[in-house]
């Protein structure tokens, strides 16, 4: 347990580690902290306690060029790790990241991928933020509203506040719920349905978003994503 307790601060980059300070220090985290420190004594949680953050701690604050919002992590063996959307290598792609690379090889023409990692993404600026950043194994949603909407609609604030320029992806309802966070004077929002194949058919296949994003990006001399 105090092991845990030790990964839950510290293990972030230190650019967010200053813009959430405020967070961290809240009364909230802490029992949020407590409240992960109980469901780890009981149950699996995912994903591993040093990659909880992985999101900010590929994509520092200062480099953020996009914003991708998901909402729980993957609840399966083996698949969160702390990117929206995205799963380790050696794990197969889940339908919706199967039909986000559909979509991204319409827009753009890129192959589709064999894997399901988009760390190169982050890597380049995109922050994949899920809303909750842990979840109890085979339990959907089990970590909703313990603290973690709080922690990340204030990462998004940031954003929106201090940086300029930076395109926010809202894919279906519950990450368009996150647009009153957002300053579009400073930015721009791209919003359509989900990807998953419940709804993928809807509006998601020829958004265009991932060509819409660079056209952007490369209006304002920021360098375009290599998708």
């Amino acid at each position: 347990m105090k092991n845990l307790t030790t990964q839950i601060q510290p293990q972030i980059e230190e650019s967010w580690k200053v813009a959430l300070a405020e967070e961290f220090a809240s009364d909230y985290f802490i029992k949020l902290k407590d409240f992960l420190i109980t469901e780890k004594a009981s149950y699996t949680i995912y994903p591993d306690g040093s990659k909880i953050f992985a999101a900010f701690n590929y994509t520092p604050f200062n480099k953020v060029k996009v914003v991708i919002l998901g909402q729980d992590p993957y609840h399966g063996e083996g698949q969160a790790h702390g990117l929206c959307f995205s799963v380790p290598h050696g794990v197969k792609p889940p339908p919706s990241l199967v039909n986000i690379y559909k979509e991204l090889n319409a827009d753009l023409g890129i192959p589709i991928p064999s894997h399901g990692n988009l760390e190169h993404w982050a890597k380049q600026g995109v922050l994949l933020l899920n809303a909750t950043l842990t979840v109890r194994a085979n339990a959907a949603g089990s970590h909703q509203k313990k603290g973690w909407e709080n922690f990340t609609d204030a990462a998004i604030k940031k954003i929106s506040e201090n940086l300029e320029n930076v395109v926010f992806l809202l894919w279906g309802r519950y990450a368009q719920n996150k647009e009153s966070l957002i300053d579009n004077n400073k930015h721009l929002i791209l919003k359509t349905v989900h990807p998953s194949p419940l709804s993928a058919y809807n509006g998601f296949f020829g958004c265009k978003h991932f060509s819409k994003t660079n056209l952007f990006l490369k209006s304002k001399g920021i360098k375009e994503i290599v998708w």
